[in-house]
């Protein structure tokens, strides 16, 4: 059993940057492969990015890629989602799942594949 938590969003101009962080409980963090998903009012959750168990594969959607960066602290289990160029478009609630053990990320974009969620931080861009 994994527990998530996510922090860090909030409100911001377009073209500012948030980090968001998602602490995982459990001694078995580091065997998780970890995404961050996103879902807008009305709208379908959508896979944003994903990290490999391990940290030595990431993936990303396209429409965040160049702007967006997953990365992960095993010794802090912590999974973090630094956010650059914001567009009002991002504006949704924020989820971290994670996806384990040691399974891949390489085509796992759907929701479904995910076996444990948080409950989500909001992530509000103002144009």
């Amino acid at each position: 059993q994994v527990q998530l938590v996510e922090s860090g969003g909030g409100l911001v101009q377009a073209g500012g940057s948030l980090r968001l962080s998602c602490a995982a409980s459990g001694r078995t963090f580091s065997s998780y492969s970890m995404g961050w998903f996103r879902q807008a009012p009305g709208k379908e959750r959508e896979f944003v990015a994903a990290i490999r168990w391990g940290g030595s594969s990431t993936s990303y959607t396209d429409s965040v890629k160049g702007r967006f960066t997953i990365s992960r602290d095993d010794a802090k289990n912590t999974v973090y989602l630094q956010m650059n160029s914001l567009k009002p478009e991002d504006t949704a609630l924020y989820s971290c799942a994670a996806r384990g053990p040691f399974k891949t990320i390489v085509g796992v974009t759907s929701p479904s594949w995910y076996d444990f969620w948080g409950q989500g931080t909001q992530v509000t861009v103002s144009s």
